[in-house]
């Protein structure tokens, strides 16, 4: 279990990037949603331990981790939304080299792990091409293989699906969905079809504070009746805006399909339409953008 307590950070230009985060994540995938800027990222750089907050506490599985930074290390798996790898160093001995680095010293039990992770991540194929070769989703694969050395009780994974094709998401789904069921498992994303695949709970944050949490199928429930379309021409789009509490704007067929939030239709030619995540997204949104 992972528990977060009024975490707060105000960076010296005087952004408040978090401003009293309280979540409690248990073991599986747990989705955190946020636009650019919502303090995604320096959430999990707190968590990783790379920076410390002005305020707050987290203690995973009762250890106090601001308290003991090198004890969470060990038991942390950290995929940041971007990383480097050394120009010409192969996949097995680069995994390996970073197990070293982990504290697996014992050298035939680290043999195994890299080998079992590069096989888990569909890389033991290439396991001798060096990985500054590797495509995007590759690179990816070869980033959660690192996180899983040492079989960490906490996964931080930021932006990860950033930039890949259709089938390297849908492995990249795969591979969290495996790795979810024994640790726990943070997602940090702005693209809202990855915690609708993968996520049996989520938050979304924005402005550095959690502004929804809750299981997606409930969030989705409470804006059931309350969700109405309408397709108009493109230029009458700022109008609606104006006169009603818009969600969204989404083209169709040349057109655009307005949706309003109300607890009735909102005029003449409404219809009810069933809402998604991405609705609750952006009601959730609303007060703080």
């Amino acid at each position: 279990m992972l528990t977060i307590t009024g975490l707060s950070k105000t960076y010296r230009n005087g952004v408040r990037a978090l401003d009293r985060v309280d979540l409690s994540i248990g073991r599986g995938l747990f989705g955190l949603l946020g636009p650019n800027g919502a303090g995604k990222s320096t959430l999990m750089r707190t968590l990783a331990a790379l920076q410390e907050p002005d305020e707050g506490t987290i203690v995973l599985d009762g250890l106090d981790v601001l308290a003991a930074p090198q004890e969470l290390r060990r038991r942390l798996g950290y995929l940041p939304q971007d990383f480097g790898v050394y120009p010409g160093i192969s996949a097995l001995l680069l995994l390996d080299h970073l197990a070293v680095l982990k504290g697996l010293l014992d050298k035939k039990a680290r043999r195994e792990q890299v080998l079992a992770l590069l096989d888990l991540t569909n890389l033991y194929a290439v396991r001798d091409k060096a990985v500054s070769t590797f495509s995007g989703g590759m690179k990816q694969r070869f980033g959660i293989a690192q996180a899983l050395l040492g079989a960490p009780s906490l996964i931080v994974v930021d932006e990860p699906t950033a930039g890949l094709d259709p089938e390297e998401r849908s492995r990249f789904h795969n591979l969290l969905s495996e790795i979810g069921e024994n640790a726990v498992v943070l997602l940090s994303t702005h693209i809202v079809e990855d915690v609708s695949d993968l996520c049996p709970r989520m938050a979304i944050l924005a402005g550095g504070r959690v502004v929804r949490q809750g299981e997606p199928a409930g969030l989705i429930a409470e804006l059931y009746g309350r969700l109405w379309r309408k397709t108009v021409p493109k230029p009458a789009v700022a109008g609606y805006r104006a006169a009603h509490d818009v969600l969204a704007a989404r083209l169709f067929a040349g057109q655009a399909q307005v949706y309003v939030l109300a607890d009735a239709p909102p005029e003449a030619g409404f219809e009810p339409a069933p809402p998604d995540l991405e609705d609750v997204y952006f009601s959730a949104l609303r007060p703080v953008c």
